[in-house]
């Protein structure tokens, strides 16, 4: 679906009110939207000089309001709407942007079983500027949007957003700074102001981020140490997952989800987070509240941003931080390392919760997988999705522990659960023993990929022997024959190859063959919950 911008030029329209319409449109350039909201206090000023277009901010002056009513331009949109149409229309969804006298609309017919997109006419934006020029008064502020779905038989619904909640799509910042000029306000919503008036303040390149940590430790600037606030690092990632998993199970697009060596979370409310894992065991944690009161009094009452960054390491940066900080929503960031867990100027963790998983505890964790399946869980489902949890955070996560819970029936996508756990690093570390011919078509490849020469080494003879975690896979001597040196090779279980020579005793080798694979079984298991901790 896209927006269509209209700019074109008409004159002497008229309403059946007699009104004149000025059919002047303009066209503006996309802008992402950001991603929180709240209302708070906004001090145009603050913002700095924008350079704006001469003819914006002009909305009274381009639009003669006179005793044209808002009902009156609302049955003339609907009539255009109706007029405009394809034929054999059901209903059509009509959105539109406004502020400073630009309009952006994108019309949407019903058209059979498909929808039409449409782009609006330039009379249909002329009046949807005339009547946001007629419903704002001093007592009243104009609104930014306004939604209309019109079926083919007339009957209509019209909704008109102030903004209370951020916008999906935005006008360029230059345009609501001109409707400001125009139409003050007292308060903004925190998404708008940061919107407005963020000015990359939350930004913290590494470069950055590597001087702000020496400037830290020269002036005694430390973290402060966020013990009995978050549950550890480890326990933490294993519940994300696992919650994660739970969605993924019963199908669901909302909830947390794990990528590698990530976890994100964005709640309904508009709030959420990210968890990026790191070499060396650590962590950052960081996200963002809509309604958080710092960025509140931050953006709208003057007061100093929070310095979410004070005290830390010169690896917390921008590839690792929530994407709020690109729109200046992020109202919190911690980090975790040494075993700790470490924040700036960051609220407290329960300043944080609504912009978090349920991770707090095993017994909320376990809660929101059984009301998942069933909202009237009973004791049984309870202790099931307890143990789902409690094998999570063993690192004991098999796919007979999840069909358990959520079953084997197609409603339940196992397999993706399954997968975020995976991910998560969190299965039970299971090395079925691999075949004879497995091995043998392994050592194949290997050899023939490397080019050796196989002169009196015929491929077609390899046969493969059982070890205690592994084969030892040879072209036996042919009989009568003597060979020294002769190439023989070992596969372990976990699929890794060494080449050898019959020069070395099996006997030797094997010794320490195994107890490679012995190690990398162990570290396999340590690193389980993080893949990249070592």
């Amino acid at each position: 679906m896209s927006t269509g911008d209209v700019t074109s030029t008409a004159a002497g329209s008229k309403d059946d009110s007699g009104d004149d319409l000025d059919l002047t449109e303009r066209g503006g350039t996309e802008s992402s939207s950001p991603e929180a909201a709240s209302d708070a206090q906004f001090a145009l000023e603050s913002i700095g000089s924008i350079p704006l277009p001469a003819d914006f901010g002009r909305e009274r002056r381009l639009v003669d309001t006179g005793s044209v009513t808002a009902e009156a331009l609302v049955a003339r949109l609907v009539r255009e709407l109706t007029e405009t149409a394809p034929p054999q229309w059901r209903s059509v969804d009509a959105e539109f942007m406004t502020a400073a006298g630009l309009v952006r609309g994108r019309l949407f017919y019903e058209v059979g079983e498909r929808l039409q997109p449409i782009e609006p006419s330039a009379a249909v934006c002329s009046l949807i500027r005339h009547l946001r020029a007629v419903s704002a008064t001093p007592q009243h502020r104009p609104w930014w949007n306004l939604r209309l779905r019109l079926a083919a038989n007339g009957d209509f619904d019209i909704d008109y957003d102030y903004g209370e909640e951020p916008f999906e799509d935005l006008l360029p910042p230059e345009v609501y700074l001109a409707d400001l000029q125009e139409f003050p306000r007292d308060r903004l919503p925190v998404w708008m102001a940061a919107y407005l008036g963020h000015g990359d303040k939350q930004l913290r390149v590494p470069s950055a981020a590597a001087l702000q940590a020496r400037a830290d430790r020269v002036a005694n600037v430390w973290p402060v140490l966020a013990e009995n606030e978050f549950p550890d690092l480890p326990v933490m990632w294993a519940r994300w997952a696992t919650v994660a998993a739970a969605f993924t199970a019963v199908r669901s697009e909302h909830g947390p989800r794990v990528l590698p060596s990530l976890g994100w979370f964005e709640s309904p409310g508009r709030c959420g987070s990210t968890l990026y894992l790191l070499p060396g065991g650590k962590a950052v944690l960081s996200g963002g509240v809509w309604n958080a009161p710092e960025l509140d009094a931050a953006y709208n009452d003057d007061a100093v941003m929070p310095n979410y960054y004070a005290g830390a390491p010169d690896w917390i940066a921008n590839p690792v931080l929530n994407p709020r900080v690109r729109s200046g929503l992020l109202s919190f960031c911690y980090w975790w390392e040494a075993g700790r867990w470490y924040r700036g100027e960051s609220p407290p963790a329960v300043g944080c919760a609504p912009a978090m998983p349920e991770v707090w505890t095993a017994e909320s964790a376990a809660a929101i997988i059984a009301g998942l399946i069933d909202e009237h869980a009973d004791q049984e489902l309870h202790h099931a999705a307890a143990e789902l949890v409690n094998a999570a955070e063993q690192r004991d996560m098999t796919r007979e522990r999840l069909a358990a819970v959520f079953g084997s029936s197609d409603r339940s996508d196992i397999d993706g659960a399954l997968y975020q756990l995976g991910l998560a690093g969190l299965i039970r570390m299971q090395i079925e023993p691999i075949t004879a011919e497995q091995v043998i078509a392994h050592v194949r490849q290997y050899i023939l990929g490397r080019g050796y020469d196989t002169t009196g080494y015929p491929l077609q003879e390899l046969v493969a022997d059982r070890i205690e975690v592994g084969w030892l896979v040879y072209v036996p001597v042919p009989t009568g024959a003597v060979a020294v040196g002769r190439a023989v090779f070992y596969v372990a279980d976990d699929g890794v190859l060494e080449h050898s020579s019959s020069s070395i005793m099996p006997a030797a080798y094997v010794s320490g063959f195994t107890q490679r694979y012995r190690q990398r079984a162990m570290l396999r298991r340590e690193a389980g919950f993080a893949p990249n901790s070592g």
